[in-house]
């Protein structure tokens, strides 16, 4: 097998990448196919950082917009990335894979705390670690909590999971013309406000020097053959 372009990595997934197409909030058949892709980097020698957010349960931000307190709304966001960490924890165990779920919020009849060296070590020792409860702050998305954990783990290259094949100048789905950017610069990215990810988590990846990948994870072995160097998505880096 030729040689992984990566050692770490961190992977993002959004919560709405668990949920069926009629609606369940986490469908097993998706959990199981994203728990064997994870599998398989681990048997290539790639130690796995996750992240996964919780819109397929709960937004604070929109729930905050229906009236409900917004750091309230942000705590109740941080427990659902809870739920899909245990569940993917479920899923990789049953596979036989070793996983430990570590929790910016204390609920350690549930799962560890953060702890940067101990994340560090459970990588080391070929655990996939899954991140749960974004920073563990109000305000922040888990889009920012996946750059955050990104740098504080030393990832050589942070996986942004989508449902488009990367990067484009509007939404695919919405405008046929749209150009799609198979490279691109972070200041590109903010500077034409590009639908990546939010701004602190771009400037947080272009400031510590992380390159991101944004790329379709229902494409089949996506994740694999980009780990073999095959040119999947778009790229986006800091750029001269």
């Amino acid at each position: 097998m030729t040689k992984p372009i990566c050692q770490r990595i961190l992977l993002k997934l959004s919560g709405e990448a668990l949920m069926s197409e009629a609606g369940g909030s986490i469908d097993a058949d998706i959990l199981k196919r994203l728990a064997l892709e994870i599998i398989e980097l681990c048997s290539m020698g790639i130690q796995v950082g996750l992240v996964i957010g919780g819109g397929n349960i709960l937004r604070g931000a929109q729930k905050a917009a229906e009236g409900l307190d917004r750091v309230t709304g942000d705590q109740m966001g941080m427990l659902a990335t809870v739920i899909n960490a245990l569940a993917m924890q479920d899923a990789l165990e049953k596979m036989g894979q070793p996983v430990r779920v570590m929790s910016a919020l204390k609920i350690n009849q549930v799962c560890e705390d953060y702890i940067r060296r101990r994340a560090v070590r459970h990588l080391e020792k070929g655990r996939v670690v899954v991140f749960a409860a974004g920073t563990g702050n109000p305000f922040f998305t888990t889009d920012s909590a996946a750059s955050l954990r990104a740098i504080e783990i030393n990832a050589e290259l942070m996986i942004k999971a989508t449902k488009v094949k990367g990067v484009y100048s509007a939404d695919p789905e919405k405008v046929k013309d749209a150009i799609f950017y198979p490279r691109l610069t972070y200041n590109e990215a903010l500077d034409q406000r590009l639908n990546v990810m939010d701004t602190t988590a771009l400037v947080l990846c272009r400031d510590n020097n992380v390159p991101m990948r944004v790329m379709n994870i229902f494409e089949q072995d996506a994740i694999k053959r980009l780990m073999l160097g095959e040119e999947i998505g778009s790229l986006i880096e800091r750029g001269t």
